[in-house]
């Protein structure tokens, strides 16, 4: 029996640490039968090693993109034209930044350039990401992003909350644009993990807490399956009418008040 994304090429950024999403993510897409590519900065040698842990590390080719550095997205799509061929069916953005001085309860002494930095790379790159690869989804496919709930304001996540609202809004509006492409926009919106993207923020045990007691399933933080599970899901057929959607998987901790 083949996989669910049998046959399509996908386009993965933000595999850090085996613990991350995006690891989990590229890990399943390869055991349903898809080819990818990786993309990673600041360092792709990390993620080069990482990636020897997938199921077929001799078929994964790990190119250097920073999404704030517009030469290195004009020649993204050559980089992956070389690769995988004319044709590109999903991307993944798993890409998140914030300044420490925009973490950590300093919510309002913040200055507008570390702002800035934490609004370019964690939501605007979903749309240069999207439109520097745009040639080669022709035939139309699955962009696929990761949000944390920008409904609530969280502990210590402070300008990173502003940045997911952002983010959530940019994908409504590619799927607005994109949909007459044959192009869905859609995020997983996972529930707090051990990633290397919550390590970096300042009093992360504090909000991760708030699971212990309002989730209705019961959540683990070494546990980036279920999310990359979710977006898997949303690279294949099996959602082909889904768009501007944000599907959660936090163990329900979304839809409970108190």
């Amino acid at each position: 029996m083949s996989g669910i994304l049998e046959g399509k090429r996908i386009l993965i950024t933000g595999v850090l640490m085996e613990s991350s999403i995006a690891f989990h993510a590229a890990k399943l897409a390869q055991e349903q039968g898809a080819e990818i590519i990786l993309t990673a900065w600041p360092r792709p040698t990390l993620t080069e090693r990482i990636a020897k842990k997938l199921p077929h590390p001799d078929k994964v080719k790990v190119l250097e993109l920073d999404v704030s550095n517009d030469e290195h997205l004009a020649r993204l799509e050559g980089q992956v034209r070389e690769h995988l061929g004319d044709r590109l069916d999903g991307v993944v953005h798993s890409i998140g930044f914030a300044p420490q001085d925009a973490l950590g309860g300093n919510f309002l002494n913040t200055p507008f350039e570390s702002v800035a930095t934490a609004m370019h790379v964690s939501a605007f790159s979903l749309k240069s990401l999207t439109m520097a690869l745009l040639p080669l989804m022709s035939e139309g496919g699955s962009v696929v992003g990761l949000t944390f709930d920008a409904q609530f304001a969280w502990p210590q996540y402070d300008w990173m909350g502003p940045a997911k609202a952002a983010l959530e809004a940019t994908s409504r509006y590619m799927a607005r644009d994109l949909g007459k492409q044959n192009i869905r926009c859609n995020l997983i919106s996972a529930g707090p993990l051990g990633s290397m993207a919550a390590k970096s923020i300042p009093g992360f045990g504090e909000l991760a807490s708030v699971w212990d007691t309002r989730s209705p399933l019961a959540w683990d933080l070494a546990d980036p399956e279920p999310a990359g599970r979710g977006i898997v899901a949303l690279l294949s057929d099996w959602f082909p009418k889904t768009t501007g959607e944000i599907i959660h998987v936090d163990g329900g901790l979304h839809a409970i008040g108190a």
